[in-house]
């Protein structure tokens, strides 16, 4: 097998890298991924540099790492601005530092990308090896896995990597045949709860429409490019996707992407808010919301509500969206452990961050368990 490393995904055959990357995850295919690049979201003076880890029975690509060298830690969703900070104090060089994750994009999904039919062991063997050297290479002081499925923890763990566990909140399939069946699986003041939110969209007068495939015009995505813009702006957050990210988006991505837009047909049908999520599979990501207009309840109709609904009908069985939110949980996204792995060079930091991430594991878990308590589901004895 031969390691070589990659610093677009320009110099890879589309199909050959997709062949690679699974059934459920949208966000590692090429066309995302390159979306990205060609933009100009990641890239040079991005904070992210590709160096994506390639591996080569012969001419056919036979495994594959995304990892990208960072000079700083935004983006990420599994925070180590701590580690980053104690290094400092220490006077221990932390950045560069080089990631696998899908930039701005807290989802699960696999990193070691391997053909089906190879040896996944010796192929992520060989990924792994050659992240460590090129790691000694350039100097950089530590290797973060973000997102990882849990077999690939338990795969870096055994290379040497720290397993760390952090926690999302995701929607997961019960057997539903439609919401109404969801809401019954839920307490009678939770479910009264809902529907009333739910109503006050619906009596709103707006006009609610998810849209996909043909239906996302370039205009369609000028909107919610409009609207993410926005987003970011009022949340004094960086806007890490480039304008001209949504512009290619128009013909890269529509075959991937469900946009949930709500309009008002007192102002002729224009747009008023929409959320941006994503499918592959029988997995959905919730990803980006925006708005022009404030309205009672839109937001959790736009990015939770329809796109629960959405999963139910199209037989899916995970819904993702987004990193953080406990508002999340009463609409029936529960906590769920996240998954991540890191090496890092120095010994002293090294030590110090095995003992933070057994603490934190141990916290994070008694988290799950508290919060489970509070969901909107019906207990035993209810």
């Amino acid at each position: 097998m031969r390691l070589r490393f990659v610093e677009s995904l320009n110099e890879l055959e589309p199909a050959a890298w997709d062949a690679l990357t699974g059934q459920d995850d949208p966000f590692v295919e090429h066309a995302f991924l390159h979306t990205l690049e060609r933009s100009g979201s990641v890239g040079p003076g991005t904070g992210w540099e590709p160096t994506h880890a390639t591996v080569w029975d012969g001419d056919a690509l036979v495994g594959a790492l995304p990892l990208y060298l960072k000079d700083q830690s935004y983006g990420e969703y599994i925070f180590d601005w701590g580690w980053a900070d104690a290094a400092h104090r220490a006077g221990i060089r932390y950045y560069p530092k080089l990631m696998s994750m899908v930039p701005f994009t807290p989802a699960t999904g696999r990193r070691f990308l391997v053909a089906e039919g190879a040896d996944r062991d010796t192929v992520v063997a060989e990924l792994l090896r050659g992240a460590r050297e090129l790691a000694e290479q350039v100097g950089v002081s530590s290797i973060h896995l973000n997102f990882l499925t849990d077999e690939e923890r338990k795969m870096a763990a055994d290379h040497g990597f720290l397993s760390r566990r952090t926690m999302q909140f995701h929607w997961h399939a019960e057997g539903d045949a439609t919401f109404d069946d969801y809401l019954k699986r839920f307490r009678s003041s939770m479910r009264k709860k809902t529907r009333k939110e739910r109503r006050v969209v619906a009596e709103s007068g707006l006009e609610v429409r998810a849209l996909s495939g043909a239906d996302l015009s370039p205009d369609v995505w000028e909107t919610m490019r409009r609207f993410y813009r926005d987003t970011c702006m009022r949340k004094g957050a960086i806007p890490y996707l480039t304008n001209r990210f949504f512009d290619l988006a128009a013909d890269s991505l529509g075959d991937r992407a469900v946009i949930v837009m709500a309009m008002d047909p007192e102002q002729g049908g224009e747009p008023v808010a929409a959320s941006l999520a994503f499918e592959k599979g029988t997995h959905l990501y919730g990803r980006y919301w925006g708005c022009s207009e404030d309205h009672e309840m839109l937001h959790f109709e736009l990015c939770y509500y329809q796109l629960i609904e959405r999963a139910i009908t199209e037989g899916m069985d995970r819904f993702e969206a987004g990193a953080q939110g406990t508002h999340k949980l009463r609409r029936g996204l529960m906590p769920v452990p996240i998954h991540s792995a890191h090496w890092l060079a120095h010994p002293a930091l090294a030590e110090a961050v095995s003992e933070f991430v057994v603490h934190e594991a141990m916290a994070t878990e008694r988290q799950i368990e508290a919060l489970a308590d509070h969901g909107p589901f019906r207990r035993d004895g209810d």
